[in-house]
């Protein structure tokens, strides 16, 4: 089965409207219906917890952010993983193995051909809105994968100089509405890798 990952990180999870959630939920049907899967996952340097209470926490396959270990009575003791821009790339790389384990560094770390792993970089598109993300966005663009910056009025010039310095595909406003610049960048671009995909497989064949 061939799938379509969107590896997606929003700001301000906890604010979202019913159209940003529609957003994040939806651009499933079509894809199944041609045998292809799209797939979400936040990789953020915010706390899990936090995400995983929001409207749409249990939307995505899986959520790698930073967490607390707790102790029996609930209360926080110290910290059981920070996430941070030079740790999230090993999320991407995780996901391209199919290894969402974060305990699993052995197979994480062993030799996987390029055929046998479970997501292909090059269907990947990576969403960010911060400088945490930029490790993340120059790999997946540099790995043929899509990278788009989102961005408010505050953190505009930061993704102007990301895309000029060929880090990044995209730049976009935060702005999730169906319609909106970054709906029709993230459609088409999965319309695009669903196209490459099928010729590969001919290819293949």
């Amino acid at each position: 089965r061939n799938i379509v990952i969107q590896d997606l990180l929003v700001p301000y999870i906890h604010e979202m409207t019913e159209a940003e959630v529609s957003y994040v939920i939806g651009l499933k049907a079509d894809l199944q219906s041609l045998g292809f899967e799209i797939e979400h996952y936040i990789i953020s340097s915010g706390l899990k917890e936090i995400i995983e209470g929001s409207e749409i926490g249990d939307k995505f396959k899986c959520i790698f952010a930073s967490e607390f270990f707790y102790n029996e009575d609930g209360n926080a003791m110290w910290p059981k993983l920070a996430v941070n821009y030079t740790n999230k790339t090993q999320f991407l790389m995780r996901i391209n193995k199919g290894i969402l384990d974060i305990s699993d560094d052995n197979r994480l770390n062993d030799k996987m051909l390029e055929n046998d792993r479970r997501i292909s970089t090059s269907n990947m598109i990576y969403l960010g809105d911060g400088l945490t993300d930029v490790p993340c966005m120059k790999l997946t663009k540099e790995s043929g994968g899509v990278s788009i910056a989102v961005y408010t009025d505050k953190n505009r010039n930061m993704a102007n100089k990301l895309l000029n310095d060929g880090r990044i595909n995209y730049m976009v406003p935060a702005d999730y509405r169906e319609g909106t610049e970054i709906d029709c960048i993230v459609k088409k671009t999965i319309d695009a890798m669903v196209i490459n995909t099928e010729l590969k497989n001919i290819t293949y064949k």
